[in-house]
């Protein structure tokens, strides 16, 4: 009953004229930035982390969450149309939604990318909302070292589930910790590690740092590609699949939902990995996997139904621990903070309207989002005829007035460009950025809920390991290290990123 009381007041929240208008302008923005490959939401978030400072909490974090499941939706239409995945979590749709499009069925191919997707977010936003007060309780119960546990176990997640070599993911995270020390220290005062420039002793603000890593480097990424576009120039066709269609895609979006629900929880990329493990699954399970890459329907059902579900159920650590398990969910505790909320479980009793009007708000997003995606496919076409040349510098220069528009000072927009260039010279040597910001994000409440634990226990490191739940996480942190740097798993690791 509690639970119906809730979500009806989170709709009560979500309806208003407001934060309707705010969910229909991310949801719209997500499903622009999908479409044009090359931003991506993290990107997206960072630059318009600025526009929030002037809109209440609530609404602002209603249309960030927009803009990530948004972009969920918009780039299955470029993998589709275009054969280019307009985000990461659409790489998989590209191998049989384009072929779908080449045989004239375009239009049923998006038709059952944006029903499963409505349907996983619609299962994911139940799961959701049932998940969260149990686990809002349970972690009330948890004490500074516990918190500090968590939240070493959740860096430890994300090294091992990020693309690339775990040791340099080990060192990102590393350096997220890093700079997340910069400033003065709060218990005594000092200035650490500012190098005596002024601007840094309050620390290093969270938009630069974000925008710099992942918008301005992307963009300088993104320039030096050459522009490749397969254009399916056939008709698209109906949008409705019919019955034999829906008969083939039922039990792929049940499965893709399941999966990447479940997958999108974990730190790192879980919910990249979702409709990954979807279509091997139901490439194992079909009768004929030799049509898989041929333009089989189950190939877009099951991977799209997963990344949706994977995008709303990453929410639940966020809203629930305050733990952020991706980059995407690392700026939404940026604007959170920024805001004066502390995520964690003080925000459903402290924020109920907050907490409820998001979870509302995901309902009435992927409504809009069928609503937006369908009729408007033709715009999209026509949008993705546009040079991407033509658009980073605008990009660029909205960009910079963002930053500046902040504090209204230019050394934030020389320091967004210098981690700009930090950023591009990482991912010219394979350094992930994702793990440095998570790392960013959680250091200062490691530090905090640290030096808490410690003076509860008047300095005893033991108090870690004398607690059982905080030995548990630990010891399962240590054990996932381990597991990971095994050269079998780490083989088998880098052969499933490859494939």
């Amino acid at each position: 009953m509690d639970l119906v009381t809730n979500l009806a007041h989170g709709f009560g929240v979500a309806l208003s004229l407001q934060n309707l208008g705010l969910c229909f302008v991310g949801c719209m923005v997500g499903t622009l930035i999908g479409v044009l490959p090359g931003v991506g939401p993290v990107a997206t978030i960072a630059m318009l982390l600025p526009i929030t400072f002037g809109l209440p909490p609530v609404g602002a974090l209603i249309m960030l969450a927009g803009i990530y499941y948004g972009a969920q939706y918009g780039g299955s239409t470029t993998a589709i149309l275009v054969n280019i995945p307009g985000e990461a979590t659409s790489v998989v749709t590209t191998l049989d939604g384009h072929q779908m499009a080449k045989q004239g069925r375009a239009g049923i191919a998006l038709g059952v990318a944006a029903i499963g997707s409505f349907f996983a977010g619609c299962v994911a936003t139940v799961f959701i909302a049932a998940l969260a007060q149990p686990l809002t309780k349970l972690a009330q119960l948890f004490g500074p070292a516990e918190y500090f546990s968590l939240m070493v176990m959740g860096l430890v997640f994300s090294t091992v589930l990020a693309r690339g070599s775990i040791f340099k993911a080990i060192l990102m995270v590393l350096l997220g910790l890093l700079l997340a020390t910069v400033g003065t220290d709060l218990e005594t005062g000092q200035e650490r590690m500012t190098l005596g420039i002024q601007s840094l002793s309050d620390g290093i603000d969270f938009a630069p740092l974000a925008m710099g890593i992942f918008g301005f480097s992307e963009i300088v990424k993104n320039l030096e590609n050459p522009e490749a576009r397969d254009v399916v120039r056939n008709k698209i066709g109906r949008l409705l699949p019919g019955w034999e269609d829906i008969k083939q895609s039922i039990m792929p979006v049940l499965r893709g939902t399941f999966i990447g629900g479940l997958l999108g929880i974990l730190p790192g990329s879980g919910a990249v990995l979702g409709p990954f493990a979807s279509y091997a699954i139901e490439k194992k399970v079909a009768k004929d996997p030799s049509r898989f890459g041929k333009g089989a329907i189950e190939g877009v059902a099951g991977p799209e139904s997963a990344n949706n579900a994977g995008a709303q159920t990453s929410f639940i650590p966020l809203l629930t621990l305050g733990i952020p398990p991706n980059a995407v969910m690392a700026l939404m505790v940026g604007a959170m903070t920024i805001h004066g909320i502390i995520p964690g479980p003080q925000v459903m009793t402290k924020n109920p309207d907050l907490f409820w009007g998001m979870i509302a708000s995901m309902w009435i997003g992927n409504l809009m989002l069928v609503i937006i995606n369908l009729p408007m496919v033709g715009m999209w076409v026509k949008l993705l005829k546009v040079p991407y040349r033509m658009m980073f510098p605008a990009i660029g220069i909205f960009c910079c007035i963002g930053i500046y528009s902040i504090n209204n000072a230019s050394e934030d927009v020389l320091f967004t460009a210098f981690f700009g260039f930090v950023g591009y010279v990482l991912l010219k040597f394979g350094f992930e950025p994702a793990p440095m910001l998570l790392g960013f994000v959680l250091g200062k409440l490691m530090e905090e809920k640290l030096r808490q634990a410690l003076i509860l226990s008047r300095g005893s490191f033991t108090t870690f390991i004398e607690r059982p739940v905080s030995l548990g996480l630990l010891i399962l942190a240590v054990v996932i290290l381990l597991l990971a740097l095994l050269p079998s798993f780490s083989k088998q690791r880098e052969e499933v990123f490859t494939e």
